[in-house]
């Protein structure tokens, strides 16, 4: 009996994931050299059936490539599979549901809603050279004249609209997984779950860590609410909502992508020596072990439900928040 009991806790056992079905968004162009990647690999490496989302098939054929190549015939790890899709549009995401609802009899388990930009950036004003503050001229120059709202509602939509979108229309597929019990059994391991990529951005009272750009501090501000909020809506159908809030990880949204590789693997040297706020500790900033590893305890944990963890390095520690 001990044995039996230590054996199903085993990480081993706890994280294969053979059997699960997981979608992520944000994984083509340059979006798949960041976090969505980091899940996506960490799932296909613990056996899951990953099917990636972005906006250019191209860059998704390639990157699927080179992560299958080095999985087929090794029994432990999953594929990668990527859709072209634009994750704003209402309309994508019942096409993208309903594309994946053909290939997969038995639903979905998770959705990671991760696709983000962040862009509408301002240069925050400064003492003037007498000492004298700043005017409020100043700010509406800096933080309303050079604002587009192109920009801005690009952001809200990408970020906050279309993970709205997205996951009512993953509803069915999530509900399907939930009833094939008797037919899969992951689907007995496993409970359909979304995760929202929210940010440390969400809790943050200084714009400086969002790289002074509001529409990206108010669409994960949305999200974190969003995860609360549809986790209780959810709650009569056994399907739940949580959250993923990172702070700096070094990707193609916030340095060079060329200091990014083809793996989405990040080089620390290639990237800016300091990015205007503290990151209290050593490293600096957060790697794929990082954020897959909570990941998969997401995926695996029947628990949680309705929360959003910080992974941020301390960093709200040092910065004034309201998390």
């Amino acid at each position: 009996m001990a044995a039996q009991i230590l054996e199903s806790l085993t990480a081993s056992n706890i994280f294969d994931l053979r059997g699960v079905v997981a979608v992520v968004t944000g994984g083509g162009s340059n979006d798949w050299k960041g976090i969505g990647m980091m899940i996506s690999s960490t799932l296909v490496a613990n056996g899951a059936k990953v099917y990636i989302i972005g906006p250019n098939q191209s860059g998704l054929d390639s990157v699927c490539a080179k992560y299958n190549a080095e999985s087929t015939g090794v029994a432990t790890r999953g594929s990668m599979h990527g859709l072209e899709g634009d994750i704003r549009l209402k309309s994508e995401a019942t096409r993208l549901a309903s594309e994946i609802s053909a290939r997969e009899p038995h639903g979905v388990t998770i959705l990671f809603n991760n696709a983000g930009i962040n862009a509408a950036h301002f240069t925050r004003p400064t003492n003037k050279p007498d000492g004298s503050p700043p005017t409020a001229a100043d700010f509406v120059s800096a933080c309303f004249d050079e604002i587009s709202e192109g920009d801005f509602q690009n952001v809200l939509s990408t970020n906050a609209v279309g993970p709205y979108w997205l996951t009512m229309a993953f509803l069915p597929l999530l509900e399907r997984w939930k009833k094939s019990g008797d037919e899969v059994p992951a689907a007995k391991k496993f409970v359909p779950q979304v995760v929202m990529t929210s940010s440390m951005n969400g809790w943050t009272k200084d714009s400086a860590t969002s790289g002074f750009s509001y529409p990206y501090l108010f669409s994960k501000s949305a999200i974190g609410h969003a995860t609360a909020t549809l986790a209780h809506e959810f709650l009569p159908l056994g399907i739940r909502v949580n959250g993923i809030a990172p702070g700096l990880f070094i990707t193609a949204i916030n340095t060079d992508p060329a200091s990014v590789d083809e793996f989405g693997v990040s080089d620390p040297a290639k990237a800016p020596k300091s990015f205007g706020f503290p990151v209290p500790t050593e490293r600096g900033y957060g790697t794929a072990k990082d954020v897959g590893s909570l990941a998969l305890f997401l995926v695996a944990n029947w628990f949680v439900n309705g929360e959003t963890v910080l992974i941020d390095g301390g960093t709200l520690l040092k910065a004034p928040s309201s998390y």
